[in-house]
């Protein structure tokens, strides 16, 4: 007879009143959100009404959801679960009241106020007022809509320009390097469109200020709306809302931007504020563009080197030439700006196609361009400029846009709650959206601001597992508020020299770089 393995320990429930959390470093994201003037802003933006609570209340423990790592509405529970957290949500929702002020606040509950976070069916409701119901009635079947914001939503928009401006106040740019992606955020809403890709999605275009790390702007849309759908108007919205003392802007994108519009705007300086702004831009390759990059000689073809470690440069298996290429609005007039057409190829390795019998689908083609030359066959793409640097130095600065979009495209959907959408109304799903894109700006400013050096780099799951997930025993007492903190002194100084670094961050204006 065998013995049964026992469990490596047993568990047993702690019925003591202890409030105990496992979200110690979780407050100093409320004071970054404090000090960066956020709360303040939401409580004089938006004046929403939800069975009692607030607006603070309710985008402040959605971005504290999405920080926590939860990913649906429902998984506020887990943080409404964490005894010691509540703790700290309810004190704060408190904080300077006097007696007769609290008592007012908790008469706003009917049955009395039990829960420290809002319910989820709270939440849903409460994200149900930034549908635009009218603008759902505008929609045509098979044609790109994107509903124009209620008062509501475009309130909440304004929320993210704080942070943007805090930021800037404190580590000042004189350059704004934006790039714009769309993202496809697949769903199985029912009420969700299918993509170009044939599934259901969302498909928000993305702002993205390189300098600073933080994203501009982000307009919800849906799955069957192109990338660059009104891209232009999205860029202008962008530029508004850029901070003081930026003087300079340049745009990348990939081949979704490449529109007249676009191009001339930035080209001709049709912007009053910031005049004529450099682009980089990958082009759709026509067979006009693929004959252009036929007829160059051989001899003007340049091996690519992308840079290495220690300012060394690689040699990489591409190069790149100058094409002649003119396009009907383009073409070479003394009024008209200079447009460079780059071309970039990789040869391919010669490879057999597979016979997969007649029972297996046949080979898709390949998801890139390709050109046939006498030296053998061509992977290819171009780029359009109005930059004046070497074609080495463009085509890496152009992909340095590729590496930062993949990588916040990856943390919205899945290190916070980009990927999960609460409702079945457009609407309320921009909203929910938006929430995280302020949750994802708020933790850049931990990382740029007051973390250490360590930390900085790390992913959202690495700082749950060093910061946000830490042990403490929250403890309410003569009105203050204390956590005492598991794992020693070590962990003392750590904590409180990130808390520290918050406190005394500035709200003066934009400073100039030193000269």
């Amino acid at each position: 007879m065998m013995t049964q393995p026992l469990p490596c320990c047993q568990y047993l429930p702690d019925e003591s009143n202890r409030k105990l959390t496992r979200f110690g470093g979780l407050p100093l994201f409320i004071d970054m959100a404090i000090k960066s003037g956020l709360t303040g802003k939401i409580a004089k933006t938006l004046n929403t009404k939800s069975q009692g609570w607030n607006d603070l209340q309710i985008i402040l423990s959605l971005m504290l959801l999405n920080i926590a790592g939860g990913d649906c509405v429902d998984d506020i529970e887990r943080l409404e679960q964490d005894a010691g957290f509540a703790t700290v949500i309810q004190s704060l929702a408190t904080h300077g009241m006097t007696r007769k002020e609290r008592r007012a606040f908790e008469m706003r509950w009917r049955k009395g106020k039990e829960r420290a976070l809002p319910s989820p069916s709270v939440l849903r409701r409460y994200l149900e007022q930034f549908h635009n119901a009218e603008e759902e009635e505008k929609r045509i079947i098979g044609k790109a809509f994107i509903p124009a914001d209620n008062i509501e939503l475009a309130s909440l928009k304004e929320l993210n320009t704080v942070l943007i401006h805090f930021l800037q106040n404190q580590l000042f740019s004189e350059v704004a390097t934006i790039d714009q992606d769309a993202t496809l955020s697949a769903t199985n809403k029912k009420s969700a469109l299918f993509c170009y890709k044939n599934f259901k999605s969302y498909q928000p275009l993305n702002t993205y200020w390189s300098e600073h790390g933080v994203l501009l702007r982000s307009e919800f849309r849906d799955g069957n709306v192109p990338a660059g759908f009104e891209q232009l108007r999205e860029f202008q919205n962008a530029l508004a809302v850029l901070p003081i003392g930026v003087k300079k802007v340049n745009l990348r994108s990939d081949s979704a931007g490449y529109q007249k519009e676009l191009l001339k705007y930035c080209a001709e300086g049709e912007n009053e504020r910031f005049g004529v702004i450099e682009f980089a831009i990958s082009i759709k390759v026509t067979e006009e563009f693929k004959k252009a990059v036929a007829e160059v000689n051989e001899n003007h073809w340049h091996p690519i080197y992308k840079n290495g470690p220690k300012n060394t440069l690689i040699k990489t298996e591409q190069e790149w030439a100058e094409i002649n290429f003119v396009t009907n609005w383009s073409s070479y007039k003394k009024s008209n700006p200079n447009y460079r057409y780059l071309a970039v190829r990789e040869k391919m390795v010669d490879q057999q196609e597979l016979d997969l019998g007649d029972s297996q689908p046949e080979q898709k083609e390949l998801p890139f361009q390709t050109i046939d030359v006498t030296g053998g066959k061509y992977k290819l793409h171009g780029i359009v400029t109005n930059r004046k640097i070497s074609g080495n130095d463009l085509i890496n600065w152009h992909r340095e846009r590729c590496g930062a979009s993949e990588k916040v495209h990856s943390v919205i959907k899945s290190e916070l709650a980009g990927g999960q959408f609460p409702s079945k109304y457009f609407g309320a799903n921009a909203a929910w959206w938006q929430i995280m894109l302020i949750a994802f700006n708020l933790n850049i400013l931990m990382k740029k601001l007051v973390l250490p050096e360590a930390l900085q780099k790390k992913a959202l799951k690495g700082l749950r597992f060093h910061l946000i997930n830490l042990p403490g025993l929250v403890i309410y007492h003569a009105r203050k508020l204390f956590i005492k903190l598991g794992g020693g002194i070590e962990v003392f100084d750590f904590v409180s020299s990130i808390s520290k670094k918050i406190m005394v961050l500035g709200y003066g204006p934009p400073r100039p770089l030193r000269t």
